[in-house]
């Protein structure tokens, strides 16, 4: 990971962004105990279904078409792999077909090594970022990379956003930024070089390229992508603002990351697939 990047709150106080404007942490009430959050705050004791059990090229499919719902997705660019078992072999999304319109029957696998086993579709090379990820990390079950807007933006000013809001501190020290560009990803040995500068992060931000979010099952990573580009919107909307702001204070942080991953994974991914499917029946196809 790069160490060249900082946060807007050390470059608002360096002065470089914004004069005078200065970011702190909002206190914990006097007297307040924090709560301990996640699921062993709290369980519930059920939550709604999707209703429908869901086959994993579904699954991928569903994520891709939650994701440009999202606006996480830039036209013809991005790819979302997915490592099931063992071997290694990994679904993709073909080359050419935009995130909204992905189905089922168009995913492709491929193995660890970028080789073609099936589809209708081909399979750009730029799925090197991933079988490297994947290789470099086996907790990166699942790794999602796109060019959303608002993150772009701060990739091009070399920034990180600040956990200006709760639902942010899901990324509370996951975060990652790559200062250094060198173009199209085509081969392994770029791959290879990419992901050595990744490091553990596993959200990382690309300079003048877009981001990657990666985690062990398809659910988490797409409502944590899902979830990011707002949290980059909020902070370049208070930057452009030029005030002071508060962020999360860390004394909290950790518990918060715990109810949002642990409570609100599984009841994010269920209720985005619920409304999908409701307009575009044919993700299922």
């Amino acid at each position: 990971m790069s160490d060249t990047s900082r946060s807007m709150t050390e470059l608002r106080r360096s002065g470089s962004i914004v004069e005078g404007a200065t970011a702190r942490p909002a206190p914990v009430p006097e007297g307040v105990t924090p709560s301990q959050g996640g699921l062993d705050a709290w369980s519930p004791r059920v939550t709604p279904p999707i209703g429908i059990d869901l086959t994993d090229e579904q699954t991928l499919a569903c994520a891709f078409r939650i994701l440009a719902e999202c606006a996480f997705s830039e036209n013809i660019a991005g790819h979302i792999t997915w490592v099931r078992d063992d071997r290694g072999t990994m679904l993709v999304n073909p080359w050419g077909l935009w995130w909204e319109e992905v189905k089922a029957s168009d995913l492709c696998v491929v193995t660890a090594d970028a080789e073609f086993v099936a589809g209708r579709w081909d399979v750009t090379p730029a799925i090197h970022i991933h079988t490297e990820i994947h290789r470099a990390d086996p907790r990166a079950r699942v790794v999602a990379h796109n060019h959303p807007y608002h993150a772009t933006v701060l990739a091009a000013l070399g920034l990180l956003p600040d956990i200006f809001h709760q639902t942010g501190t899901m990324f509370d020290g996951d975060l990652g930024f790559v200062a250094e560009y060198a173009g199209e990803i085509d081969s392994r040995e770029l791959g290879a070089d990419l992901a050595q500068r990744i490091g553990d992060a596993s959200v990382v931000v690309l300079a003048n390229h877009g981001v990657i979010v990666t985690g062990p099952t398809v659910e988490e990573v797409t409502y944590r992508a899902a979830s990011f580009d707002r949290q980059c919107r909020l902070a370049y909307d208070l930057l452009v603002a030029g005030r002071a702001a508060t962020t999360v204070t860390p004394d909290v942080r950790g518990a918060m990351k715990a109810s949002l991953l642990e409570r609100g994974t599984d009841v994010f991914w269920a209720g985005a697939v619920r409304r999908l499917l409701r307009t575009q029946p044919e993700v299922m196809d």
